[in-house]
């Protein structure tokens, strides 16, 4: 009896990592729905200019942020922290740009800050990139009239969020003479869907970065930076190491970036006190020939081709590689280790406590320093050059 008692424990067991596991898989390929709000809202004093806010890591961090409340019919953007409690945190208001936010109760903290690329002053146009699945959306903001032509940079943002996120990096590469393409691509809510309406966190996306420098290319680029953010950094190492157009690419600027999606889905399990067992269980689903039937994914994931560590010596571009050790989504043990294994090529920043893709609203001064000084250093290679010559730019560690 002790003996069927066990394995019946056992079975248990092994059926709760399973559906734990499918459940982590399932949900991390799936693009959510809209974002809930996460902070509540204490009290507003329009007299004085400061919102007080639930403290939690996010908006404890000094530096300005977008502050989206009542279900996102409201934005606000929040500056210096004036006050903080054990509880709560009050912050300058720097401007409320819609919504009424004296009646606000409940709002979440982003680092988008801008809204539209009309918040930076400039000419800028909506243009459409032709993907695989079909037109996808981009803004398309010019170099200054000054600047030497045919260097583009490309923006890839990051999972669950938008094009938006990436317009705080437009005014550094602005200055440097670059003109930017911030893009969509499959199932962010801005592009077309793909079929299965799954992410492949890099794996499948990268063809719509893909078509984005055929739509550079076509519109005089001679010079492209891909700069990826979180997820967009696993996007945009696929294009690098995947695209007809590699060849094109003169570097890469990371910020929080995904370099090894093992790393990420363990930290996601311990972030929810979960086994280790049950992120591994989770990996092996996502990359899994049967794996639709669970996650619906149409093709399973290569996580060996993800893996930017392991895959470190395929990687033949200079790289500024911007990441937080408090990162608190995507740890930065994967960039510190690909960084240690190509010293050769990759100039790492690391910032102490500036969050998951916060760095620019927690240091701006310092944020677009380092891309200035990395853009001064880069080759600019004609269509027809050799290799990039890897000591051009001067690989360094940089802590804050």
């Amino acid at each position: 009896m002790t003996g069927i008692v066990a394995a019946s424990s056992a079975v248990a067991v092994v059926g709760a990592v399973g559906v734990l596991a499918a459940v982590m898989a399932k949900t991390i390929v799936t693009p959510p729905g809209a974002r809930g709000d996460d902070t509540r809202v204490y009290g507003v004093d329009l007299q004085n200019g400061t919102v007080t806010l639930q403290r939690h890591r996010d908006s404890v961090l000094p530096g300005d942020y977008s502050f989206f409340f009542s279900a996102g019919t409201g934005h606000a953007r929040v500056g210096e922290v004036t006050t903080r409690t054990a509880t709560s945190v009050t912050r300058r208001i720097l401007s409320v740009d819609y919504g009424d936010l004296p009646a606000a109760r409940r709002g979440r903290f982003s680092g988008w800050l801008y809204t539209s690329p009309a918040d930076l002053g400039g000419a800028w146009t909506e243009v459409t990139v032709s993907t695989p699945v079909g037109a996808a959306p981009a803004w398309l903001i010019p170099a200054d009239d000054a600047a030497p032509a045919g260097r583009w940079v490309i923006q890839v943002h990051g999972r669950a969020v938008r094009r938006e996120e990436a317009l705080r990096a437009v005014p550094v590469f602005r200055a440097a003479g670059y003109t930017s393409l911030l893009v969509s691509y499959r199932n962010d809510g801005d592009a077309p869907t793909s079929d299965d309406g799954r992410y492949g966190l890099g794996d499948t996306e990268w063809p719509d970065i893909q078509a984005a420098l055929d739509y550079a290319v076509d519109h005089g680029a001679t010079s492209i930076v891909l700069m990826g953010w979180s997820m967009g950094g696993a996007v945009v190492l696929q294009t690098l190491t995947r695209s007809r157009h590699a060849d094109r690419i003169d570097g890469v600027v990371l910020d929080s970036p995904v370099i090894d999606w093992t790393d990420v889905v363990a930290a996601q399990a311990r972030d929810r006190r979960l086994p280790t067992l049950i992120a591994r269980c989770a990996v092996a689903i996502m990359g899994a020939r049967w794996a639709g039937r669970i996650t619906g994914q149409a093709t399973p994931i290569d996580f060996g081709r993800l893996d930017f560590v392991a895959r470190a010596r395929d990687v033949n571009r200079p790289i500024l590689l911007l990441h937080s050790d408090d990162d608190g989504f995507v740890p930065a043990t994967g960039s510190h280790r690909l960084a240690d294994r190509r010293p050769d090529i990759v100039t790492f920043v690391a910032f102490a406590q500036a969050r998951h893709t916060k760095l620019w609203n927690f240091d701006p001064t310092r944020w677009n320093a380092e891309i200035a000084s990395w853009l001064g250093r880069l080759p600019q290679r004609s269509l027809t050059a050799l290799p990039v010559d890897r000591s051009a730019v001067q690989p360094r560690r940089s802590r804050s």
